[in-house]
């Protein structure tokens, strides 16, 4: 029997800590995007465990990694792949790119130009890449992790905003608190070396079947239609809000339903309720917002703006007659 959403969670959560310390917002964050079949968005500023979350979340699914390192220099053929001529055979062979793996991490993809950076589009929405006319279906568990630096950072260039929507998540790794940082000391005096994630006894606990199994789950956590609307107007407050130029799309709604109803299986529920919304809302629409200008001056950000709405928009009251049964 497989094993439930939550148990899935539970035991890839178990696993992070063996080697990350603390960053559990980005953990979630993952873990939404993965079992909503979405793609997730790391930000942080250098040496905050970025690039090391996604490694561990490769060793704990057993999955085939690759990771693609974004440079000014990086073609889109050297990410989705090219077709090749064989002078000894006489004829063109597809040779596939990177991208063609269950869990891809495209490190700082914000050093790498919009034309680079486009070549995921296609890949990650529609889970397919297409060389020289030909489109190549990618694998079922295909999840894309990109990392990046802050856009101040020198050598850095912003994601076009057809990009930054097909991230179903975007978190941000900040530095930890010092009990943490104080545990991570301690550990590498130990003898911890993030370059050895082995070594830590970090090996796969989940198969991609589970995954999929989880993901089947998700998809079959009620949400009531009091909440449907609910996160309607959501979505449509942050149309209305005078400081965003350009809000959330129909796109943002359907991925802020499904990360609602992964939050309620990763809870171990099969019905969703406000808090779910409200947990994932964050996660799933801020970094989808265009903050006017005036407002970016005023340090007016998109978390600041879902904060508003999520302040605003009257919250839906959901009965449930008993304990386990769906709401109403």
């Amino acid at each position: 029997m497989a094993p439930s959403a939550s148990d899935v969670a539970q035991r890839l959560r178990s696993g992070f800590a063996k080697v990350v310390v603390g960053q559990d917002a980005t953990i979630f964050a993952l873990l939404i995007a993965m079992f909503a079949q979405g793609h997730a968005l790391i930000e942080g500023v250098p040496g905050t465990a970025k690039t090391l979350i996604v490694r561990a979340l490769a060793l704990l699914l057993g999955a085939e990694f690759r990771r693609i390192q974004f440079t000014p220099d990086l073609m889109p053929s050297d990410v989705v792949g090219t077709t090749v001529f064989n002078p000894k055979s006489g004829e063109f062979f597809t040779r596939r790119g990177p991208l063609f793996a269950n869990l891809v991490l495209a490190d700082e993809i914000n050093r790498t130009p919009p034309k680079t950076q486009s070549a995921l589009l296609e890949a990650m929405e529609e889970r397919q890449v297409t060389i020289d006319g030909v489109s190549i279906p990618l694998p079922p568990l295909f999840l894309v992790c990109a990392t990046q630096n802050p856009v101040e950072y020198e050598g850095t260039y912003p994601l076009p905003e057809a990009q930054i929507d097909r991230f179903m998540v975007k978190t941000t790794t900040g530095y930890p608190a010092p009990e943490e940082e104080l545990e991570l000391l301690a550990r590498c005096a130990e003898g911890f070396d993030a370059r050895f994630l082995e070594r830590a006894g970090l090996e796969a606990v989940v198969s991609e079947a589970d995954v999929n199994a989880a993901r089947s789950q998700v998809r079959a956590v009620h949400l009531a239609a009091p909440l449907q609307r609910y996160v309607y107007d959501i979505v449509a407050q942050t149309r209305l809000s005078p400081d965003v130029g350009l809000g959330a799309s129909p796109r943002a709604g359907i991925a802020l339903l499904l990360g609602s109803q992964a939050a309620a299986a990763i809870d171990g529920r099969d019905f969703v309720t406000p808090d779910d919304v409200k947990a994932t809302a964050g996660l799933i629409l801020h970094h989808r917002l265009i903050v006017r200008p005036e407002a970016e001056v005023e340090g007016i950000t998109g978390s600041d703006v879902v904060s508003r709405v999520l302040a605003t928009v009257p919250v839906p009251e959901i009965a449930v007659s008993t304990p386990g049964s769906q709401p109403t």
